[in-house]
């Protein structure tokens, strides 16, 4: 592909064209729901916070790592997708992280390791989410000691695609860094996880996912149907949605 091409191969928010008006509503659900929420502190940058929503004490966890490309949304604006979980008795976190440019993406990545770190205090284990930049993040953490198992949903698994693309204006990865963070080229962990995308998204972002899903092992990978990069959150946000139940199943009886 040329730049161009590269560029609109990526570019989620064109390829859907009422994107805007899903993430407004996004906000509008998550503030009703923000009055549950706990705010806790991991780290000493301004965004190393977490959101700690309860529906049980002592209750197993779902981790949950926002996406945004590593540099633009914020936990905040997905608070609605604790709905699902909730309603199960899963307790949920949604960690909050340092954008790019004022992080590189290294660090990043070390961040949620921090956040990890001090979630095992609250639960010794617990299953590990996030979307888009959040999927890659999730695959990029899953060695952690206190991850039971994984869902990433629409991520990036392969950053090279991103380095040249426009994306990488913000991030600046070089080709070391983009290669060393790149999950796909990296064995980082067996642990079981599985790659969820939307049959109407991007092909290059279903290509993503079914590539890393061949080559890492106790991957499985799960087209859901119908949707697109931003309509697939409403699976895990709905107590009956697909991702919802996978988090149950990880879960297990409690």
């Amino acid at each position: 592909m040329d730049r161009a091409a590269l560029d609109a191969a990526y570019n989620n928010s064109a390829a859907v064209k009422n994107s805007a008006q899903i993430v407004a509503q996004w906000q509008e659900r998550s503030d009703r729901l923000r009055p549950r929420v706990k705010e806790l502190r991991y780290g000493d940058a301004e965004r190393n916070r977490i959101d700690y929503l309860e529906a049980a004490r002592g209750g197993p966890l779902l981790a949950f790592i926002h996406g945004g490309y590593w540099q633009m949304r914020a936990k905040e604006n997905f608070t609605f997708i604790a709905e699902g979980p909730l309603a199960h008795g899963v307790n949920v976190a949604l960690v909050g992280y340092t954008l790019a440019p004022q992080k590189r993406l290294d660090e990043i990545v070390r961040e949620i390791r921090v956040a990890l770190d001090f979630l095992s205090d609250i639960n010794p284990e617990f299953i590990l989410s996030g979307w888009s930049a959040g999927g890659h993040l999730t695959a990029m953490t899953m060695p952690h000691a206190c991850v039971k198992a994984g869902i990433a949903i629409s991520g990036i698994y392969d950053l090279e695609p991103i380095r040249l693309s426009y994306l990488n204006e913000k991030l600046r990865l070089d080709a070391p860094e983009a290669h060393r963070n790149s999950p796909m080229l990296n064995w980082l962990s067996e642990k079981p996880i599985l790659l969820a995308y939307g049959t109407k998204e991007l092909p290059e972002l279903q290509r993503q996912s079914q590539a890393y899903g061949a080559v890492r092992k106790r991957a499985e990978v799960r087209p859901i149907e119908g949707h697109d990069h931003f309509t697939i959150l409403e699976e895990l946000a709905s107590p009956e949605g697909a991702l919802t139940g996978m988090v149950r199943a990880f879960v297990g009886p409690h």
